[in-house]
């Protein structure tokens, strides 16, 4: 995980997400993103045209406005998906929020924080900043990946081994 930010879903996040990741990649990248307008501009604003930008904008089906725990907890049916260009020329078969959906289904399985009406649900904000970069600190660092053989960090040369928890712990003094 290059980069995360824990906020509002507003182009002031937006904005300051996108210039962080932009900070931390070297080469030309291909980035898709859900339909979240304020994405619009902070791409713009981070990457100018040194980038192949897409949408994908998914169309849900209207639901049955209902009190019932069934509806209120239940997704909208999925209808269709739109891919969008927004700049230069994104490769139309790589356009797709995949990798990031897998990313935070990974993240709130890890963490129970993300999980609504139970305790470990965070409330205070400071509190969910540290559990989110614990998180992808372990994720990066400390995680074989199966796909990977080796950690994230070491493949990309930020790290020449697999980081401990003591490690962390160390770090943090």
């Amino acid at each position: 995980m290059v980069s995360w930010l824990v906020g509002k879903r507003d182009s002031d996040y937006a904005k300051v997400f996108m210039l962080d990741v932009a900070a931390r990649l070297k080469n030309r990248v291909q980035l898709t993103s859900d339909g979240h307008k304020p994405y619009l501009e902070a791409v713009e604003d981070a990457f100018g045209s040194e980038i192949d930008f897409a949408q994908l904008i998914k169309i849900y089906g209207s639901t049955v406005a209902t009190l019932s725990n069934e509806a209120r907890y239940s997704p909208p049916k999925f209808t269709e998906s739109k891919k969008v260009t927004v700049t230069v020329s994104p490769d139309r078969k790589h356009i797709f929020t995949s990798h990031v959906e897998r990313q935070n289904l990974t993240m709130r399985m890890s963490m129970r924080r993300f999980t609504r009406l139970t305790n470990a649900f965070s409330k205070k904000i400071e509190n969910l900043e540290h559990a989110v970069a614990l998180h992808f600190m372990c994720y990066n660092f400390c995680r074989v990946h199966q796909t990977l053989r080796v950690t994230p960090a070491m493949v990309a040369n930020v790290s020449d081994h697999v980081w401990s928890i003591e490690e962390i712990i160390n770090l943090m003094k």
